[in-house]
């Protein structure tokens, strides 16, 4: 008799969700370090100058973050995978299972994002205070799936989608 071995969807845990972000973070180091070259030689290595205290051009982080910003949205969008998440065998959806709209992976990426508005707080509260507090933020964020039946963050919450990995019965 042979066995049949189906595959099941189910909630993506908040320990593998972690560990893609992980391998995203590296995808992520690259991009920036490709777009940081590219934008080094166009310039003529003017990007940043410095006359005793650094100089960033004006458009330069814009630039980083639309990019990097691209990647998260076209890899949702494209096959619900990041590079980080293919390896983890996760996947986004959209509720009910449906593919993610790029209006969900625009509010998701910017839903994702806005703990990162706490690094404002650097001039009152300093560097390292400013650090923390988006790092206590994003725990809270992620913190949620913690208590999710569905396991979803904040993120996933506000843009109506789920992460499901497929595992072996």
């Amino acid at each position: 008799m042979t066995s049949i071995t189906a595959t099941v969807p189910t909630y993506c845990p908040l320990w593998r969700r972690l560990m893609a972000l992980l391998y995203d973070l590296l995808a992520v180091v690259a991009i920036v370090m490709v777009v940081g070259y590219v934008c080094q030689r166009v310039t003529g290595g003017t990007l940043i100058t410095s006359d005793g205290h650094a100089h960033i051009a004006w458009w330069y982080q814009p630039l980083q973050a639309l990019v990097v910003s691209a990647y998260f949205v076209a890899s949702w969008m494209r096959g619900g995978q990041t590079l980080g998440m293919r390896p983890w065998r996760i996947r986004l959806t959209a509720t009910g299972g449906g593919p993610v709209t790029f209006g969900q992976a625009l509010i998701r990426l910017v839903s994702a994002a806005l703990p990162l508005l706490l690094l404002g707080l650097a001039p009152w509260t300093g560097t390292r205070g400013a650090l923390w507090a988006v790092a206590i933020a994003w725990v809270v964020w992620f913190g949620v799936a913690a208590f999710d039946p569905r396991r979803r963050t904040v993120h996933d919450v506000m843009a109506r989608t789920e992460l499901h990995t497929r595992t072996s019965r």
